[in-house]
């Protein structure tokens, strides 16, 4: 059972009890915190220019400055839609396991997690909504798996809700530091960052603990198609960053040729090796990734 593991590790019920305390005693009303202008400068970066898809490519030759600012800014509103999208998936995976069998310890810590990701839905959707008009569809595929057993598909929900809050937690951290960005886009990844940081120590925890409850009854192949999911689901991750709608919306021509070029470019390993430094390192030490 889950729960046994989770029962027997004192450290990670320390790490519970810590985590808890600091979401009491971080606790604030995102309905006050944030102001919002009426409108964002459209003749500045809305997002680090290093985390943009046409960083490191001959596009970023190409393009004018002006046209660079407006693909950050378009990239900007689909990086926060690509957040209320995910965020919505974890809420409903978690909702559907707190104060159920195997999970009974951590639910106490799941109920600050839920609703700390609730307000950062809401104000993720705020800034799309407010200074995009929208909210970008999120790219299909990626999540859907046919998990053998309810051990394998816990291991991977929490797995799929660490790698995203990993790359998520990669733009915010650098975001929030960046003099380039507006007071309104630093603050909110900001104050996402400081949240974050708990979920994903949480999370690191947990899904090293199902991981090893997987092990003593999983066969090779079982963690080996573990292995070959968290893989494919990260890079499906990373490419939904190159939506050809925030080229069109951009004013670029052929959309969908530039998002292959860019894909196709050196500079995409790159910046998803980056991206995801961390986190390979992470799932490699444990043995999540082969």
């Amino acid at each position: 059972m889950v729960s046994e593991v989770i029962d027997r590790n004192d450290r990670f019920r320390g790490i519970l009890d810590r985590l808890a305390t600091k979401s009491i005693d971080d606790y604030y009303n995102p309905y006050r915190l944030f102001e919002w202008p009426e409108q964002l400068p459209e003749d500045m970066w809305w997002m680090s220019p290093e985390l943009t898809t046409t960083y490191g490519t001959e596009w970023a030759e190409k393009l004018t400055p002006e046209q660079l600012h407006t693909v950050s800014k378009h990239e900007s509103i689909n990086f926060y839609s690509l957040n209320v999208h995910g965020i919505r998936e974890l809420l409903v995976e978690v909702v559907n396991r707190i104060h159920t069998a195997g999970f009974e310890t951590p639910s106490e810590f799941f109920h600050h997690f839920i609703g700390e990701e609730n307000e950062h839905m809401w104000f993720f959707a705020e800034f799309c909504l407010r200074y995009g008009k929208k909210i970008y569809r999120q790219p299909a595929g990626g999540a859907e798996t046919a998990a053998p057993s309810d051990k394998v598909q816990s291991l991977l929900v929490f797995a799929r809700i660490l790698i995203f809050e990993e790359l998520v937690d990669h733009f915010n951290s650098a975001m929030a530091e960046d003099e380039r960005l507006h007071e309104t886009i630093r603050g909110i990844n900001r104050i996402h960052h400081q949240d974050e940081s708990r979920h994903i120590a949480f999370g690191r925890e947990l899904v090293n603990l199902l991981h090893q409850d997987l092990k003593r009854t999983a066969t090779e192949q079982e963690l080996d198609e573990v292995s070959t999911y968290l893989r494919r689901y990260m890079r499906h991750s990373f490419e939904s960053l190159y939506h050809p709608q925030v080229y069109r919306d951009a004013g670029i021509e052929r959309p969908h040729e530039l998002r292959r070029a860019l894909l196709e470019s050196p500079a995409r390993a790159e910046a998803e090796q980056r991206t995801f430094r961390k986190t390979a390192k992470f799932l490699e030490k444990t043995g999540l990734i082969r």
